[in-house]
């Protein structure tokens, strides 16, 4: 298979193993896969450039390509946190270690959920976040590393991250696209794909289980291959529209179903812009899914409970992961280091 599509996985996928850097990448090796996404500053034991040259150096050697990362960067977002600085400190510091690591994009997102409803709505937190990644735009030009804007928990639908991006500048800036997050905010993640696959630079793949429930409907994450996305439709536009762009795995099994009141009134003061067209698709897919059948602990993030259950969970995040591997490679047909 000629220039296959690079496989790899975002470190927040095995969150309960606390692995730093250099065990990250060692498991990247040991799975044959082609790439990591370190999407973390927490990833890292230092940012001395001495260390960030032997992380460089360890994937290099290996034959893994790096995608960085940082948190949220919109500084009138629920979410923002001044612990690395401002907003433009903060990314120009992702941006340095990122660089310094060898990584071809440093990955960050706007917010949350909880920003749709506060005063101005999510246009609001978009512009102000296009003002931070603006301020960054020579630093990242000159470190050659491309800016990835995710959409993340809740916080933009595909035509908002694709506003984002357009008027920030796609120069510099463009998309991590990820796979999950479609459902908090009603949509279908082929609409996601279709929307932003022209400015998908790294992604986060992740399935999910939609059904009917007397609210609207309930979502729950779970592993590549246990849920209802298309994946063969996917692949199809994936391969077409972004083919070089890595598909990164970011597993996230261990948490509830969640319910998308959409039938309430209430819940779309939170959408006012939403498109009838885009929701029809994801209430088909609404229609034709299913729970998940099948056991998983529920517990996530770690922290409060007895060891055998933190235990229990950093179990099932490998096993997951792993499976979700195989069937990326098996069904998907994706990855590179894997068949040779």
């Amino acid at each position: 298979m000629a220039n296959p599509i690079l496989l790899g996985f975002d470190s927040y996928s095995l969150r309960a193993w606390q692995w730093k850097a250099t065990r990250l990448i060692q498991f990247t090796a040991e799975q044959k896969l082609d790439s990591i996404q370190l999407s973390s500053l927490g990833d890292y034991e230092s940012f001395e450039p001495a260390y960030l040259q032997k992380v460089r150096e360890q994937a290099s050697a290996a034959g893994i390509v790096i995608d960085g990362g940082i948190g949220c960067i919109c500084p009138s977002s629920k979410s923002w946190s001044p612990r690395y600085g401002t907003p433009a400190q903060y990314l120009e510091l992702g941006l340095k270690v990122s660089k310094a690591a060898g990584a071809r994009s440093v990955r960050c997102f706007l917010g949350a959920s909880s920003d749709r409803l506060s005063p101005g709505g999510i246009d609001a937190h978009i512009e102000n976040t296009v003002k931070v990644l603006r301020s960054v735009r020579t630093q990242a030009l000159d470190a050659g590393v491309i800016v990835a804007v995710e959409n993340h928990s809740g916080d933009m639908q595909a035509r908002e991250l694709r506003t984002l991006i357009e008027e920030a500048g796609k120069d510099f800036v463009g998309a991590c696209l990820d796979t999950g997050n479609p459902m908090w905010v009603v949509e279908n993640p082929l609409v996601t794909l279709e929307v932003l696959a022209p400015y998908t630079v790294t992604t986060h793949i992740r399935d999910s289980v939609v059904f009917e429930h007397a609210r609207g409907a309930a979502a729950q994450w779970v592993a590549l291959g246990d849920g209802c996305v298309d994946w063969k439709a996917f692949m199809t536009v994936y391969k077409e529209r972004c083919p070089t762009a890595v598909m990164q795995l970011e597993n996230i099994t261990g948490r509830p179903p969640q319910v998308l009141p959409y039938l309430e009134p209430d819940f779309w003061k939170a959408f006012p812009k939403a498109s009838a067209a885009e929701f029809a698709r994801f209430v088909s897919m609404v229609k034709n899914g299913h729970p998940l059948m099948q056991s998983m602990v529920v517990k996530d993030p770690p922290g409060v409970d007895a060891p055998e259950y933190e235990a229990a969970l950093r179990v099932q995040q490998r096993r997951d992961l792993e499976r979700g591997f195989e069937y990326a490679k098996k069904v998907l047909g994706v990855g590179a280091r894997w068949r040779v």
